[in-house]
């Protein structure tokens, strides 16, 4: 397992030792009442297969917070994927788009055309590409994923964690 896989299952270790030992609700249960996670993978296109650029743009700007990545957030299939699902869980993030390329290859590759970048997961903040696990797990540990997530409106659980920290 490499390092990054490795100290992104401690962040998800160490966000469900927070919550008291549980994982706390899957994101993909927050798609009921109208948008969480989505995990099916699919995409109601009108133009051009799932995988062309007008079809991926349409994905990558419907939601602030759209991941490309293998499997669902409550089952990953990639070490990776899972990453990126804990990275976004341990900051609250629970109302985003997941989108799961192994059930579309032309959309798996799409995403990779579209962004020029060759490897799943894939995450896209307001509509721009920001990277794939390592690139999360980086902004997450030098705090700039904060402040991304700041840009969007969404407040970091971490921040809640800090002033409860402080608190003791």
């Amino acid at each position: 397992m490499s390092g990054v896989v490795r100290a992104a299952w401690r962040l998800g270790a160490a966000a469900a030792a927070a919550a008291g030992g549980r994982a706390g609700r899957p994101l993909s249960q927050a798609a009921a009442g109208g948008g969480g996670a989505e995990a099916d993978g699919s995409s109601s296109s009108s133009g051009g297969g799932s995988g062309s650029r007008e079809a991926v743009e349409r994905l990558v700007r419907a939601h602030p917070v759209v991941v490309f990545m293998k499997g669902s957030p409550a089952q990953p299939l990639c070490g990776f994927s899972n990453a990126v699902v804990q990275i976004l869980r341990l900051h609250g993030v629970e109302d985003y788009r997941a989108h799961d390329v192994l059930q579309d290859p032309d959309l798996r590759q799409g995403i990779k055309n579209y962004s020029n970048w060759p490897t799943i997961p894939q995450v896209y903040l307001n509509g721009e590409f920001v990277g794939g696990c390592d690139i999360l797990l980086q902004m997450h540990q030098n705090g700039d994923l904060v402040e991304e997530l700041k840009k969007l409106g969404i407040r970091s659980a971490l921040l809640d964690a800090e002033k409860d920290q402080d608190k003791k």
